[in-house]
């Protein structure tokens, strides 16, 4: 493909990320349209400036709007250390729930949230793949394992499902919402 430049590239972004039916990483995106990853983060923040409902995953960027569906949320507070995160990670997914973020209550910069966006055991284990290769470091590392998620479902009684599992493992803080 020929390279695109400014407006004309962003509206192809806009509509490749919108027809996307998964994920699209910035490299991905780079090689689509000749230009640099980060001209690709460059321009996700020109959009999202815009009203643009996209947000950045660990699994590359996705376009929120078309995808409001009438899932059930709940707020959970967590708490473990760094070695147990990808347990806990596959514990909410085998339970049916969708892990959107990570928040953590930090004592300088108040709330810090990083979403997560992981559904199944392939997408946690290609997470905890990238936390690996990038040797990133979790936000729970800063408050001494405790966290919140939020999670989603089809349903409150698999959410109810989720936060017994958690309960069970010694994963769970209290409930929020």
């Amino acid at each position: 493909m020929k390279k695109l430049f400014g407006e004309q590239r962003r509206q192809f972004l806009l509509e490749k990320i919108k027809t996307s039916t998964q994920p699209l990483t910035g490299g991905e995106l780079a090689a689509l349209t000749s230009v640099s990853r980060q001209v690709i983060v460059g321009d996700m923040t020109l959009l999202k400036a815009k009203g643009e409902p996209i947000i950045a995953t660990s699994q590359g960027y996705l376009y929120l709007a078309d995808r409001a569906t009438e899932e059930a949320s709940r707020r959970i507070a967590c708490h473990h250390q760094a070695e147990d995160t990808e347990r806990e990670l596959k514990l909410l997914v085998e339970s049916g729930v969708t892990v959107k973020d990570v928040s953590i209550e930090h004592p300088v910069y108040g709330e810090l949230t990083a979403g997560i966006h992981v559904s199944n055991v392939q997408e946690v284990e290609a997470f905890m793949k990238r936390v690996r290769e990038t040797g990133a470091s979790y936000l729970l590392e800063l408050t001494d394992g405790t966290h919140l998620h939020t999670i989603t479902a089809p349903d409150n009684a698999t959410l109810e499902k989720a936060v017994q599992a958690m309960r069970e493992n010694g994963f769970l803080l209290e409930e929020i919402e």
